[in-house]
């Protein structure tokens, strides 16, 4: 029987506006559309999506009012003078399930690190790590939901889709803000 293809495939809707920013980590894609920020990619990092959906893609927005907005929010966090985004986020490109383990990664305050395990108790899921882990890397907003936040059982850096040297970069980061 051939693999069903997953619900939210990685590409992006022809509606969504985008921009790309040279952040200090490197390029990042930026996504939007009228329902809030749906985007924040570095550059080739895991599940970064294709800009194209039936032969369409999204518009090259540089001027869009939120893609300014999450780019001066991230140029401010980079800068060590921002360590919580205000933006209007859109969570539906994931499951249900996927977008509470993204609500609850909103939720971890900067310069604190959890582990996968420890997520998982506070979902309601202690059995459920793995697929904690997996949603947590599927996360479409890179530091603006702060994926980067969990660590393993042990404190070890692992399992960041950008990259482990750019996790270790925003946890140093997020330590010489606080």
């Amino acid at each position: 029987m051939p693999a069903q293809p997953s619900p939210r495939p990685d590409y992006l809707p022809p509606t969504a506006f985008v921009k790309t920013w040279a952040s200090p980590l490197g390029n990042m894609l930026l996504a939007a559309h009228d329902a809030g920020l749906m985007g924040v990619w570095f550059e080739g990092q895991k599940h970064y999506p294709a800009l194209q959906q039936s032969g369409e893609s999204g518009a090259n927005e540089p001027t869009h009012p939120l893609l300014r907005e999450t780019q001066a929010q991230l140029q401010a966090y980079f800068n060590s003078r921002l360590s919580c985004f205000d933006l209007p986020l859109d969570l539906q490109s994931g499951t249900l399930f996927q977008q509470s383990v993204w609500q609850a990664l909103a939720g971890i305050p900067p310069g604190k690190t959890i582990s996968y395990a420890l997520l998982s108790q506070q979902l309601g899921r202690p059995t459920a790590t793995r697929a904690v882990a997996a949603a947590v890397g599927r996360n479409p907003l890179s530091i603006v939901v702060p994926c980067h936040r969990v660590v393993g059982s042990n404190g070890s850096l692992t399992g960041y889709a950008g990259g482990l040297e750019r996790k270790a970069a925003l946890l140093q980061l997020e330590q010489h803000t606080l």
